[in-house]
Order: C-alpha cells, then sequence, then structure tokens
C-alpha cells in the first residue's frame, strides 16, 4: 500500500457493508445471550454498544485505514469488530459463536488471547497512549527525565501522574514551562525555538511509532503557528534617523530599552529589526549597534 490518493468510497457499498456487520454483531449478542448458562444470567452483554459504532468501524476498516494504522477498539462494541474481522475473511462463522466461551472471542479484545486480529488489548474503560501498549523514542524519554530535573518543584506536586503516558507526561511539563514563560520565571522557554523543539520531538516519536495520524492532527496544526508566530503575534520593527543616534536624547536611550525588554520577554524573533534612515556613512549604523541590545 502506498501513501498515493485513493478513490473515495462509495456510499452505496458502505452502507450494505455496515446492514451487514449490524446484522452480525447483533446476532452475535443474542447468540451468546441464549447460550444456557447455570445461574441464568445472560452473558452476552447488549446490543446498544456495537449498534453505537457500526458506522464509525465500517468507515474505518473499509473506506479510510491504510497501512502501519492501529486501532483501539471500543471495548464494549467488540462483536462490531468481530463481524467486521469475519467480513474481511480473518474469523471463521464459527468464530463469531464462540463469543463469550472459554477459549474464545474475548468481551474485551485481547491481543494476548486473539493476537491475529487484534492490535491493541482493552479493558472496560477503554486505553490511552499508554507506554505497555505504545514504543516512544528514547530521545523523549530523556527529555522527560530533563524535565523532571529542571522542574522539580512541579514534578514533585504532580509525583507519578501520567508515568505509563509519556506523551500526557510530557505534554504537561510543556504546559507548565509555558507558564513560566509567561510568568517570566525560572525553568521557561529561552525562546520559542525550544518549544518547537519539544513539539518537533513528540512529533518524530508519534511518527516512529505509528502515530502518523496524530502527527499529522492538531499537533501540526500547533507546531505550524509556533512556527509562524513564536511567542509574538506580530514582529516589531524600530525605525530612527541617523540625527537621533549621533546625539542619543533620552527618548533614544528609552526607546532601546524598550527594545531590550521586549525581546526579552518574547524572544529575539519579536523585534529583530532596526532601520535607521537618513544614513551616510557607516557610523551611523554602528552608532545604533552601539546603543541596541
Amino acid at each position: 500500500m502506498t501513501d498515493e490518493p485513493v478513490p473515495p468510497p462509495d456510499p452505496v457499498l458502505l452502507e450494505q457493508i455496515q446492514r451487514r456487520v449490524l446484522w452480525l454483531s447483533t446476532l452475535m449478542v443474542h447468540h451468546a445471550n441464549s447460550r444456557p448458562n447455570p445461574d441464568g444470567t445472560k452473558i452476552g452483554g447488549h446490543q446498544a454498544s456495537s449498534a453505537s459504532v457500526v458506522s464509525l468501524m465500517t468507515a474505518l476498516y473499509f473506506a479510510e485505514l491504510r497501512e502501519g494504522d492501529v486501532v483501539a477498539t471500543k471495548a464494549h462494541g467488540s462483536p462490531a469488530f468481530y463481524a467486521i474481522e469475519y467480513l474481511r475473511g480473518r474469523l471463521s462463522a464459527e468464530d463469531l459463536r464462540s463469543l463469550r466461551v472459554f477459549g474464545g472471542l474475548q468481551a474485551y479484545p485481547s491481543r494476548r488471547k486473539n493476537p491475529a486480529i487484534v492490535d491493541l488489548s482493552t479493558g472496560s474503560m477503554g486505553l490511552g497512549a499508554a507506554s505497555t501498549l505504545v514504543s516512544v523514542l528514547p530521545e523523549l524519554t530523556e527529555s522527560i527525565a530533563r524535565d523532571e530535573r529542571e522542574l522539580a518543584d512541579y514534578a514533585a506536586d504532580i509525583g507519578a501522574q501520567n508515568t505509563g503516558e509519556p506523551y500526557r507526561r510530557k505534554l504537561s511539563f510543556v504546559w507548565q514551562r509555558l507558564g513560566e514563560t509567561l510568568a517570566g520565571r525560572p525553568g521557561g522557554y529561552a525562546s520559542a525555538v525550544d518549544l518547537v523543539d519539544d513539539l518537533d520531538l513528540i512529533d518524530r516519536s508519534l511518527r516512529a511509532n505509528r502515530g502518523r495520524r496524530i502527527a499529522d492532527g492538531r499537533l501540526a496544526d500547533l507546531r505550524a503557528r509556533v512556527q509562524i508566530f513564536g511567542f509574538h503575534l506580530a514582529k516589531l520593527d524600530v525605525r530612527l534617523h541617523a540625527n537621533d543616534l549621533a546625539e542619543p536624547s533620552e527618548r533614544v536611550h528609552e526607546t532601546f530599552a524598550a527594545v531590550r525588554a521586549a525581546r526579552e520577554r518574547h524572544g529575539p524573533c519579536a523585534l529583530d529589526t532596526v532601520i535607521v534612515s537618513g544614513t551616510e556613512s557607516a557610523g551611523d549604523v554602528l552608532a545604533a549597534l552601539e546603543l541596541g541590545p
């Protein structure tokens, strides 16, 4: 498979497939509920959980998914997932009859028990991008350890929070650094370039570990905004006449003090140009450098 554009899916065909998926998943639950049970309870679950994801799952598996994509299935919607795997030829009719039978298809998709068809194991409460399920680059792990050292007070406050979810933990430190940057306190980003570096690291780790769709989504939008705007909304320029620089007044000194303050607060990219008009020699430009940051 390639990343080349593919023809749009046939909506009529998708509708036919999803009706088949709905019928199969409903029948699986009914079959499990009708199975004799010593204590009389029904063990098949309920059809609504599968019905609620049939359209989404059909669109994913028969129109959108590409090579390398991974799906974490809604746990209670597993019959819909199993029905799709049957239509794809990866399960037999006998397999479908084994829902919630010992040694058969699991109520919650299990990679350990059904490795041939399950990408990610899901429990009744779902999952996050946990390190037990998703790998990250060693570089990202090292970056988190560095954050914990440099932001020791914050690391102590959050303790072991999200230690098993490295992307969330890294982003929590990014959030904290942005707060320190805004307040002008130690531990903040020296410049927007450092924030870009953190976001680029997350991007590389995602792409190296089958997280391309996440990297191409909101993360890509955020990276683009930071690269364009940095920590400022619009870049400023300063314009002075050469005569003002020859014998600088208090106003000129105040202007350059404001330039230094802006660069310290918002980064050098926020104000990086001084325009000197009326120049007659290189000395006029050098005068600006002597007064500048």
